[in-house]
């Protein structure tokens, strides 16, 4: 027989592609994901395969040192009876000289890069072909991935969906903002990569970095440390929280992680300019899902940052309700982070599923700035010892707010009422724009049984809230419309709760703040007042909030903290009351203009009125949308926009992708910064 001689193949990236459900990534290399067989195609030259008289056998091999003991090579011969836990390859058909084989790699296989190469023998003659490179990723619908998912609706957002919401805001003025998450985008498989391969682990030990890549776990704590900067990493993203964003991208003008992954490829892996929470945990979600971990962000509302980690966070306030003194211990109106799917072998059984990874650079976890991850029931139950970072994670949640009142005599008087940490804990809904509240994930119902059986393992006595029902009550309403450029008014409200008249003194203080909890300088205050109320009655103390007290001490953030204190003349009680405002930015409106198709051009039309009694100088629009826009397309305005106009313009679009995408659009100023707006499109695929 004369040997037998490869002349071309074909690896089908765009048919493996689709059942791979990898088509949608713009590299040009065929990509996978484990334990899902693929085929290929093999022609040889002069005569074909011919059982009995050939061997074939294929090899495949990823990282710097590639070794069977480590996983990360393996040889393995065509057989009829492949078995599930190793590579195997099948042969599917023959047609004269050609011969389609099937590959398939075991379900717990290292993912990333692999070269593969074929070897022919006839007789004792031999060849040694090499026929390319591929990639291979995490496989949530193989039921022996350790990130297996049932939901094929839950498949499709929190793997395949590449733009998303992320809740922000405060407790009592949720809002969404929208993301473009494009992890199938050009060049970001290879950026993600490229991420795994400088982490300091590979660095340090690229054969053991590259055996473990096998697992969730390891992974998400890898790109958990990756994101951010602060290791001296080469991390993606640095941290900035002082409204002092000049030399950068201000935190609040990004719309999605293109940009910044491929901001931070282009200048060598320099850390971006600049992040806060949730860019950090929108570009940790692209890359996960990215490599094929089920992801998503999630938002915590009043986020507890519990620096010596005694569960209870110290405020001080004067009898002005003003800041008495700083506390290291932070309360944040909201945080984000997120959750990724998988298995953890690692623990007991009852741990799987979803696992919280918190890329924002807060405390250092086995010396390193990660966080996680950590299983969402371990925090439920209060599971301090297990991996990882679960007391953290924990008091994020449930730790108590006291607020100490200091007198001017110097003495100290405790509030008798603590404020609520870990509420409204909110991600994306499932196939649709609405908020999905997950908080019985994080805790038990307030004040039941399972609640306290979880705090006196965690050993946290948990400060009760006074019922409501006796006493004077004291809360902070909201005019309708705290928009930016307008004045609006705060009221505490006085409920007395008993049968007989009662006598206070409130005062009311309002101070810019940042969204991680640092006060600014104050944009109101009352006098003290005294007031009488009957029994069962209610009273309001107004204070008025001026656009000119606010508009130049407003941080980027767009929060007010209003403090409301009340001494009770009769028992000597104070209470306190803390309401965060967002002051709302102006909407921007986005029309379709013609019939969406794919592959077919699209005007939007985008405009935006000035609120403000002042002109805006330096206006820029920002659009994209994954499948929608090729990266980013930006409008900037050539003159002021004067108070009260309206910008208007057009932009075409070229469609690429059909189905449901979302066109978002930022708009950037001097005196209007991070103003967002989106359009959900539904793209009719091209007609064939």
């Amino acid at each position: 027989f004369a040997d037998l001689v490869l002349e071309t193949w074909d690896l089908h990236r765009e048919r493996n592609g689709r059942e791979h459900r990898t088509a949608d990534m713009g590299c040009k290399q065929l990509v996978v994901r484990r334990g899902q067989p693929f085929s290929i195609t093999l022609r040889f030259s002069g005569r074909g395969y011919e059982e009995g008289v050939d061997k074939l056998a294929f090899n495949v091999e990823t990282g710097p040192c590639p070794s069977e003991t480590s996983g990360t090579s393996s040889h393995f011969v065509m057989t009829d009876c492949p078995e599930e836990s190793c590579w195997s390859a099948v042969i599917q058909q023959q047609d004269g000289e050609s011969l389609s084989v099937s590959l398939c790699s075991p379900p717990n296989a290292r993912i990333g890069r692999y070269s593969m190469t074929l070897e022919t023998c006839t007789e004792y003659q031999g060849s040694s072909y090499q026929i390319g490179d591929f990639v291979l990723l995490f496989n949530p619908w193989h039921p022996e991935d350790a990130v297996f998912m049932r939901d094929e609706n839950e498949r499709r957002e929190y793997v395949l969906s590449q733009h998303g919401l992320i809740y922000q805001g405060t407790c009592d003025y949720i809002y969404s903002i929208p993301w473009n998450f494009g992890q199938f985008e050009d060049d970001i498989l290879a950026i993600c990569l490229n991420m795994l391969d400088i982490n300091p682990k590979h660095l340090r030990d690229q054969n053991r970095d590259c055996s473990r890549r096998n697992d969730p776990v390891y992974i998400g704590r890898v790109v958990s440390a990756m994101v951010n900067c602060n290791d001296e990493d080469q991390g993606v993203l640095f941290g900035r929280w002082d409204n002092r964003y000049e030399d950068g991208m201000s935190p609040m003008a990004w719309i999605g992680s293109v940009d910044i992954l491929k901001r931070w490829k282009k200048f060598g892996c320099q850390p971006v300019k600049y992040g806060q929470c949730w860019v950090f945990a929108a570009v940790a979600c692209t890359v996960m899902r990215c490599l094929g971990i089920p992801t998503r962000v999630v938002t915590n509302y009043n986020s507890a940052h519990d620096t010596n980690a005694n569960l209870t966070i110290d405020r001080y306030v004067n009898e002005k309700g003003e800041q008495a003194r700083q506390s290291w211990d932070k309360i944040w109106n909201f945080h984000c982070w997120v959750e990724s799917w998988m298995a953890r072998p690692d623990l007991a059984a009852g741990y799987d599923g979803w696992q919280v990874l918190d890329p924002t650079p807060q405390e250092k976890s086995e010396g390193v700035f990660c966080c996680g991850p950590a299983p969402v029931k371990a925090i439920k139950e209060g599971d301090m010892q297990l991996k990882y970072d679960i007391p953290f994670i924990f008091a994020e949640v449930n730790a108590d707010v006291v607020y100490w009142v200091v007198q001017d005599n110097g003495m100290q008087k405790k509030s008798i009422r603590s404020s609520d940490v870990g509420k409204y804990i909110s991600t994306k809904s499932v196939g649709r724009d609405g908020r999905e509240d997950i908080t019985h994930n994080y805790k038990y119902p307030e004040g039941s049984e399972e609640e306290r059986a979880v705090f006196e393992k965690a050993e946290h006595q948990k400060n009760s809230i006074a019922e409501e029902d006796e006493g004077l009550h004291l809360r902070i309403k909201v005019s309708q419309g705290a928009n930016k450029g307008s004045d609006f008014d705060v009221f505490a409200v006085v409920n007395n709760n008993t049968d007989e008249e009662r006598g206070c003194r409130v005062t009311l203080c309002a101070r810019a703040t940042s969204h991680n909890g640092i006060l600014g300088p104050q944009c109101g205050l009352t006098d003290p007042v005294d007031i009488d109320i009957e029994p069962r009655a209610e009273k309001r103390v107004p204070l008025r909030i001026l656009y000119e007290e606010y508009r130049d001490k407003l941080t980027q953030d767009n929060l007010i903290k209003v403090v409301a204190l009340l001494n009770d003349h009769q028992t000597g009680d104070v209470l306190v009351a803390v309401r965060d405002i967002y002051v709302e930015n102006p909407p921007i409106k986005i029309r379709i203009l013609g019939e969406p198709m794919q592959n077919r051009k699209l005007v939007a039309e985008i405009s935006l009125v000035n609120p403000l009694a002042v002109p805006l100088n330096g206006c820029v629009f920002v659009v994209e949308g994954t499948g929608l826009t090729d990266g980013q397309l930006v409008k900037e305005l050539e003159e002021p926009m004067e108070p009260q106009a309206e910008a208007k313009f057009r932009m075409d679009l070229m469609p690429r992708l059909s189905g449901l995408q979302k066109l978002m659009v930022d708009f950037e100023s001097d005196q209007l910064t991070g103003v967002k707006g989106y359009r959900n499109v539904i793209i009719a695929p091209q007609p064939m």
